[in-house]
């Protein structure tokens, strides 16, 4: 079916994992997005702070083939994954327990790294990785997704299912703080029969 016949739009760009090849492009794409969309919640120094502080390319979702990119015409416009190990978002800080293997049963896989080129704001281009997310984790026995939201992701996340657990403030190495919010989401687990 066309576009005039169901009367929704063709999905923006096509989805892909990232790959090593990606990471210049996706670092650019995370810098844009930060310094695009952050004014809009938090003031000129949370969103310098966040440009080098969160703005990091997590390499390990790459190599665990856990993170997503959304191009179109050949640029990235979107970027999220998710993750099988504990470290909950980029700039928490170096933890011995960062690449523990979380268990499915009990802990919920995490969400991370969600970015959108400003100028692609309110496409689809996140719900699109979320629901890449939530079905490779879901493969994996994960019942829950859970993830640590700076505030221009927090309508988003709702959208898609996630409920506030915890209204928070996270210190950035820096010391600069910034206002987030804990999120989790159940996801059923398919019923093999």
């Amino acid at each position: 079916m066309n576009e005039e016949a169901t009367g929704e739009a063709a999905p923006v760009g096509s989805i892909r994992f990232a790959t090593e090849a990606d990471v210049e492009a996706i670092d650019r794409l995370m810098k844009m997005s930060i310094r695009d969309i952050f004014p809009q919640f938090y003031d000129e120094g949370q969103t310098a702070s966040s440009i080098i502080h969160i703005s990091s390319v997590d390499r390990m979702l790459i190599e665990d083939g856990t993170y997503f990119v959304i191009e179109d015409g050949g640029e990235l416009i979107a970027c999220g994954g998710w993750s099988r190990r504990d470290k909950l978002y980029t700039g928490s800080g170096a933890e011995q327990t960062d690449n523990r293997l979380l268990d499915p049963t009990t802990e919920p896989a995490r969400v991370r790294a969600m970015f959108v080129r400003g100028d692609r704001t309110r496409r689809g281009l996140g719900m699109r990785i979320l629901e890449a997310c939530e079905k490779a984790a879901r493969a994996e026995g994960f019942r829950t997704l859970g993830l640590m939201a700076t505030l221009p992701g927090v309508l988003l996340y709702e959208r898609f299912g996630f409920t506030e657990v915890e209204r928070t403030t996270i210190t950035l190495p820096d010391g600069v703080s910034l206002a987030t919010a804990a999120m989790e989401k159940s996801i059923e687990i398919a019923d093999p029969r």
